[in-house]
């Protein structure tokens, strides 16, 4: 008898994201708490997006009319609710907070993603952390990362590898990044190829500074050719870049 497959954990881009943002380890998050919520925010967007719940119109999010299955139901909500539309940057920054991303973090948890693990301070549960429970998704998502960016798995073997994703089959480049003799070197990746959560997914890291630490052999060309105009990812860079700008005209300021 056949063994039965485990069927891959499909995260949205607030789960894929906060999973890359993360700590395996201490569940203690790789950026500025700030940066963190900050991005998480301009994920939602990007995800409710992708599923055509909202789409940008002019210069203001809208949502489209349709009722799409989402785990983001709430925040959909909040902005079909809204008696004129938001800018980007505008909903990023009513979309950035703790209930936001503890939600995230709560539903990666029931999946078994992630562990929920209280640290206690004189006897007071003060702190949560959600250490990495499952490395799986995880690795996936990096492997789709470096497949799209052309750079080679920090696991991988000498040889070349073959993969497919949605039917598509994607060459991986040698290690040594020579191809064989006689062997026509292979083109170089098209943005189209590259499908677009894993897009999307990239120009978040990169908006939240986390690219270059996760996937340190990433081509940071490519990877700006892909993010280039990704209005989520944009409004996020926007309200980061006013967060530090508040911060260096009031020392302090959390």
């Amino acid at each position: 008898m056949n063994a039965e497959t485990p069927k891959a954990v499909e995260l949205n881009l607030p789960q894929a994201f906060l999973l890359l943002a993360t700590n395996d380890t201490d569940g203690k998050p790789e950026v500025p708490m700030f940066a963190l919520r900050t991005t998480l925010a301009g994920a939602i967007l990007a995800e409710l997006d992708l599923i055509g719940a909202i789409r940008l119109q002019g210069k203001h999010v809208r949502a489209t009319g349709t009722a799409p299955q989402t785990d983001l139901q709430h925040e959909l909500e909040l902005i079909r609710g809204k008696s004129r539309p938001h800018t980007p940057k505008r909903w990023v920054s009513m979309l950035e907070g703790r209930a936001e991303m503890q939600r995230v973090y709560e539903g990666m948890a029931s999946q078994g993603i992630v562990e929920h693990v209280g640290e206690k301070h004189l006897g007071l549960f003060k702190s949560t952390r959600y250490p990495e429970k499952d490395h799986a998704p995880e690795a996936a998502l990096l492997k789709k990362i470096q497949a799209a960016l052309g750079s080679a798995p920090s696991d991988a073997g000498a040889s070349a590898a073959t993969e497919t994703d949605a039917g598509t089959p994607v060459t991986a480049t040698p290690v040594s990044g020579k191809p064989a003799a006689g062997t026509p070197a292979p083109a170089k990746p098209d943005a189209r190829a590259v499908d677009a959560r894993t897009t999307a997914l990239i120009a978040l890291l990169q908006a939240a500074g986390l690219l270059g630490k996760i996937v340190p052999a990433a081509d940071q060309i490519r990877a700006s050719e892909l993010a280039k105009d990704y209005w989520p990812s944009r409004a996020v860079e926007e309200e980061l870049r006013m967060i530090r700008l508040a911060e260096e005209e009031a020392p302090g300021i959390e």
